[in-house]
């Protein structure tokens, strides 16, 4: 839908769904509030409050790996790609600065805490062809069904559930992996070599050089939208229609920034990760140890007492409620019964993604975003890996299709 037809007709907005989101933001609040006050509950209260935050700005913008990719493949509208383009380019920089105050000497041999920097390894690769696969299948991303879950989504409940599964399967499978490729795999870091300005100027020019590369695919222009003429019309903008995909990628780089920056909250992978792995040590279904698993930054899947006293589980929390919030607010809230076909590619492709996040470690916000940003090539590698997956998938199915 064009911009011009979005603002031709203003759509009414609904009081019902407006007083629920009000409700709910209130709701979080108050989340926030009390968490704030327990000893010790500051990062919890933080996580829940930007996770939020996050779940209102990727509902609203509809920010998705997996998207933006096809709308390119499929469509030649490159405008989803420059958003993901703009959100590393923030975080680059962000990171960057953040990194500084971390390891102030970037010393061959160490590594800023917590920062997403993983080996380069032909696992990585499968992984990221895995993780690729899955959002083809499944339609979304991790991250994507999580805030399609506050939606109503009726394949997001499967998908995650599927990529539990996959968690499973990916930690019974990462003694093997670890001994044949990851144990011995180079561990790239680029300020190792440029330094930090060297590596932020030499990543900052390959985004640069992938933004003039995409622009040529930008759609034919459109209307521009006309000037507000009511403080009601401004807001039923911000409610209605998509936020603009550049005010997606410039958000979405900065919260990844701020969360790294507390050196806490890491996302729905690692909360995620860490049930599963709860669960399949519980009943016996996991190796007894996971050789050098717990040695690597970034989305870390550590077995936990209490996950839902964790910033990860109420960073997950807060963004499905956020995106909650946003869809009662502007209408699409649409809960629905799934078919068959939904609950099996939910499924399906879950347990592609699970299995691909595990042995990643991370997905396409933990490892591709964040790990870019930091400057580490596992990032770069996941990425090119998940865009290539996300290719070749679309093509089969139009194959497929066809048949």
């Amino acid at each position: 839908m064009s911009a011009s037809s979005i603002h031709a007709a203003p759509v009414p907005l609904s009081r019902t769904g407006l007083a629920a989101a009000v409700v709910v933001l209130l709701l979080v609040a108050a989340g926030v509030h009390l968490l704030g006050e327990r000893s010790g509950g500051r990062a919890l209260a933080f996580a829940l409050g930007l996770g939020a935050v996050l779940g209102v700005v990727l509902q609203r913008s509809r920010f998705c790996f997996y998207c933006h990719a096809r709308d390119y493949f499929e469509g030649g509208d490159a405008r989803g790609l420059l958003a993901i383009v703009a959100a590393l380019a923030v975080g680059t920089v962000g990171m960057h600065v953040v990194m500084t105050g971390w390891l102030p000497v970037p010393q061959p041999g160490r590594l800023p805490p917590d920062a997403h920097i993983g080996p380069v390894s032909g696992a990585l690769v499968l992984a990221g062809l895995a993780f690729g696969a899955g959002m083809v299948v499944s339609g979304s991303c991790i991250s994507a069904h999580w805030y399609r879950l506050g939606e109503g989504s009726p394949t997001a409940p499967f998908a995650l559930l599927g990529a539990g599964a996959g968690f499973l399967l990916g930690f019974s499978s990462w003694n093997w992996l670890y001994s044949a490729t990851i144990a011995t795999a180079p561990v790239v870091w680029l300020p190792h070599h440029l330094g930090y300005a060297g590596s932020a100027a030499l990543q900052l020019t390959v985004l640069a050089a992938l933004a003039a590369w995409l622009w040529r695919k930008l759609p034919a222009g459109e209307a521009p939208s006309p000037t507000p003429r009511s403080f009601i019309d401004a807001v039923r903008r911000l409610l209605h229609g998509r936020w603009p995909y550049a005010w997606g990628g410039l958000a979405v780089g900065a919260i990844a920034v701020t969360v790294v920056r507390r050196r806490r909250a890491r996302g729905g992978t690692a909360a995620l990760g860490s049930a599963a792995r709860n669960f399949g040590n519980a009943h016996g279904l996991l190796p007894q140890r996971l050789d050098g698993l717990d040695g690597f930054g970034g989305c870390v899947t550590a077995v936990v007492e209490s996950l839902w006293q964790t910033p990860n589980a109420l960073l997950v929390g807060g963004l499905v409620v956020g995106a909650l919030a946003a869809a009662l607010a502007s209408g699409q809230f649409k809960p629905a019964w799934p078919t068959v076909g939904q609950v099996v590619r939910g499924l399906g492709g879950g347990v592609l993604l699970g299995w691909g996040a595990m042995t990643g470690l991370g997905c396409t916000v933990g490892n591709l975003l964040s790990g870019t940003m930091a400057g580490a090539l596992s990032g770069w590698v996941f990425g090119a890996s998940v865009l290539l997956a996300v290719w070749g998938g679309l093509r089969l199915k139009r194959l497929a299709v066809r048949a």
